[in-house]
């Protein structure tokens, strides 16, 4: 009986201001079959230190958060 934890993220892009909202599925397998999983959620803006995240969502919010995008979400702040 070997079990083993497998982690697996999933991505959706949501608002004007490109937050990345990322779930994260983490499955528990014994012998090759899933026996428990749960989900954990995080959102990402154009304003947060992403240095920890992974390659690839660091890659695809360099793409998303132009200039433009975080001076949106800059000018959104101010009208609070």
């Amino acid at each position: 009986m070997a079990l083993t934890k497998v982690e697996k993220d999933d991505y959706d892009i949501r608002t004007d201001y490109k937050h990345i909202s990322i779930r994260t599925k983490i499955s528990i397998m014994e012998d090759g079959k899933e026996i428990s999983y749960k989900y954990h959620r995080k959102v990402l803006s154009s304003d947060m230190d992403i240095s920890g995240e992974s390659k690839e969502v660091q890659a695809l919010a360099n793409a998303l958060w132009t200039d433009e995008v975080k001076k949106l979400l800059e000018d959104s702040k101010k009208e609070d």
